[in-house]
């Protein structure tokens, strides 16, 4: 099902959205989050044929709900007129870019959490915001991925996309120091945000419905939301999600797949700077 996605998304589709309506790209976004997301789940009957939980009635608000927050996160911009409004002409795209990361960051923490709190407060900790014991391991992980990253950093295509602060703003990025660390911490708060929704709420809020089941299927999505980077980072946010959900499911944490995350991600910056 991802193969046929990716391989149509890469070869026939055109990413630029600026000739659609806001409603229409809140539709688009919504329609590629849920197909894989719910299908995931309903190719599971084919392996499992006693699965139940399409009976619960509040799976199937999650399931409708979720990639609407996610659709939602994605194509808001209501901010972007005060700040062209408020803000030195010479830093307004710094400041849109810094602006985005922090609402959308808060944009898709803000419901997740109302939901915990109305249904799952009792049974866990918000989801995923438990201790991780220990650290070592994700550590490791993230070492052994160095290589990888360094190869991918010689790639035209790479070079397009990170550090993620040239990408957002433009080559003529030539702040003080600060502005840029503002612009990491930003990134790395998106980051937080990223792991809050899909290994806290996409898995531990669906395991008590799911249980193991709810993996695959939060690793579909989350493979969605990579389309339009490079294919090749696309294709493994699917199997890198995968090994993110089984390590939430089996410690009940977000913090493993935070050091993961960022940990890449911020090596992923740094050697793109330093090729820059």
């Amino acid at each position: 099902m991802l193969g046929i996605i990716i391989y149509v998304n890469y070869s026939y589709i055109n990413n630029d959205a600026s000739k659609y309506s806001w409603l229409q790209k809140f539709g688009i976004s919504y329609f590629l989050y849920l197909v894989p997301f719910a299908l995931a789940y309903l190719m599971q009957f084919i392996f499992y044929p006693s699965l139940v939980y399409f009976k619960n009635k509040w799976f199937g608000f999650l399931i409708l709900s979720a990639p609407a927050f996610f659709a939602f996160r994605v194509n808001f911009y209501s901010f972007q007129h005060y700040i062209l409004q408020h803000f030195l002409a010479d830093k307004n795209i710094y400041w849109l870019a810094i602006t985005n990361l922090f609402t959308k960051a808060l944009l898709i923490m803000i419901p997740v959490a109302i939901i915990w709190w109305l249904k799952d407060r009792q049974e866990q900790n918000l989801y995923g915001f438990n201790k991780t014991i220990n650290t070592k391991p994700y550590l490791i992980m993230v070492l052994l991925m160095l290589p990888l990253i360094a190869v991918a950093s010689n790639n035209s295509e790479f070079l397009k996309q990170y550090p993620a602060a040239m990408n957002a703003v433009g080559d003529s990025l030539i702040f003080k120091k600060l502005d840029i660390l503002l612009f990491e911490l930003c990134y790395a708060f998106d980051f937080l945000s990223i792991e809050f929704f899909f290994r806290g709420f996409l898995i531990l809020a669906f395991i008590r419905l799911a249980g193991k089941h709810a993996i695959v299927p939060a690793a579909c999505f989350y493979c969605c939301i990579h389309l339009g980077k490079p294919m090749p980072e696309a294709i493994s946010s699917f199997f890198g999600a995968l090994l993110l959900g089984i390590i939430s499911y089996n410690t009940k944490s977000i913090w493993g797949g935070l050091i993961i995350h960022i940990g890449i991600a911020g090596f992923m910056e740094l050697l793109a700077y330093m090729q820059h």
